[in-house]
């Protein structure tokens, strides 16, 4: 098996049960139906698919279910964490990932810190539901604001004049845009999209609550100075933005009332389809760089096995099929360019290209020169670590504490005693 992973014919008969996640963007599912009922054709496996909703959780109930049970699907699409958090239920695919790495190219760093463990891959980089959640700024409002064109900053078809896109630039745009009525529309509640936001500024400053080995890093100057930069912005954004959740940044743009949010591209073609006028102005487009960097929040899907899964050989084989430069390519094509692969050779494939209004608005999405870090919010720390600080949404926590009046040292001994929690827990 080892030294031949691809399955084929008599192989992979039998029954296999798949459960992906249930896309935001309509029709997109049918691209994944259609390449697992090619492959389940060619393979004759008698194939079972079912599309799990994120909201309400329904996803990550599911995981735990299956996991308690030790009964389930054979594949089941695991958000950012959950490779992790199921580390010991989960087949090893490194069998698989060397070739598709091979064929592909390699992955980035945060993909590899998620999916990574004792050097076993726990999951298959998916690109369904990997997204990157960047700057989506309105073209016309920047640039009669802020002096900022970001088409200018971000061309289509060419390599990003980025220089000056930085966080005290970013600081002095949000201001700008708050004084003419049209602040940035940047949450600071205690879900994914403001969580996210502030991790990428946070390792802009070269911030860690803990370290990779463990180790607690809150007082230091880099932690203060992000926190800082955080209380001077916030006095820019909408004033009830710690009470924000993932819809309310969507809504903001789609409404009209902002220059800017952080997101994929969800709002804007939530904006193509509800407000033209809107979306025609937006551009997608690179985080800011800080003093230690460049970075921008990736949040990948990975595709598991389950150890107790019943078919494993055929469970890699459609991996494999679904991993193809063209299979991949076909299920981005159907997000409308929503979905990112991890792989290095497939970010600079046409749909970002050809997508508008207006026209190679979504060019920079992938981050097709390697403009910016991808990352994640609290690593580097351990990951098993790092999700209590993302779900408990310790970061945003700190810079609303600090905003509303208190003393840097009493907010960061409280983040201190967080995170001790957390490295007991």
């Amino acid at each position: 098996m080892i030294a031949a992973p691809y399955v084929r014919g008599a192989h992979a008969a039998g029954k296999l049960s798949i459960g992906f996640w249930d896309h935001w963007v309509p029709d997109a599912n049918n691209a994944s139906t259609e390449l697992c009922k090619e492959w389940a054709a060619k393979e004759k496996v008698d194939l079972q698919i079912d599309y799990i909703t994120s909201q309400g959780n329904k996803n990550i109930v599911t995981i735990a279910a299956e996991a308690q049970a030790k009964s389930g699907h054979d594949i089941f699409q695991m958000p950012t964490w959950w490779c992790h958090s199921n580390s010991d239920l989960l087949e090893p695919v490194n069998d698989i990932m060397e070739p598709i790495i091979k064929e592909n190219g390699e992955v980035n760093g945060t993909v590899k810190y998620l999916g990574v463990l004792d050097g076993k891959w726990m999951g298959v980089p998916a690109c369904v539901g990997s997204q990157i959640k960047g700057p989506c700024s309105r073209i016309d409002l920047m640039k009669k604001h802020a002096g900022i064109d970001v088409q200018e900053m971000y061309p289509a078809g060419g390599p990003p004049k980025a220089d000056n896109w930085t966080t005290d630039t970013f600081l002095k745009a949000a201001e700008a845009c708050h004084k003419a009525g049209v602040p940035f529309g940047i949450g600071l509640g205690e879900t994914t999209d403001s969580v996210d936001t502030a991790g990428a500024f946070f390792q802009a400053f070269g911030a860690q609550l803990i370290d990779a080995k463990g180790n607690l890093t809150v007082k230091t100057d880099e932690v203060r100075q992000a926190v800082d930069y955080y209380k001077r912005l916030i006095a820019f954004l909408p004033p009830d933005v710690s009470a924000w959740d993932d819809a309310s940044n969507n809504k903001w743009l789609v409404a009209g009332k902002g220059a800017m949010i952080m997101n994929p591209p969800s709002a804007w073609a939530v904006a193509k389809r509800d407000a033209p006028q809107i979306a025609e102005q937006c551009w997608t487009h690179g985080f800011p760089a800080g003093p230690k960097g460049r970075f921008a929040p990736f949040l990948p899907y990975f595709w598991s096995v389950w150890s107790f899964s019943k078919n494993k050989e055929a469970a890699k084989s459609l991996l494999v099929h679904l991993s193809k430069p063209s299979s991949i390519e076909k299920m981005v094509v159907a997000s409308g360019g929503y979905d990112l692969p991890a792989f290095e050779k497939l970010t600079t494939l046409k749909v970002w290209q050809e997508q508008g209004p207006p026209k190679g608005t979504l060019f920079h999405y992938p981050n097709p020169y390697n403009h910016q870090t991808l990352s994640i919010a609290a690593s580097p720390a351990p990951p098993k670590v790092a999700q209590q600080i993302y779900f408990q949404a310790t970061m945003t926590k700190m810079c609303l504490r600090h905003a509303q009046g208190e003393a840097m040292e009493k907010t960061l001994a409280w983040a201190e005693g967080e995170c001790e929690g957390f490295l007991r827990s």
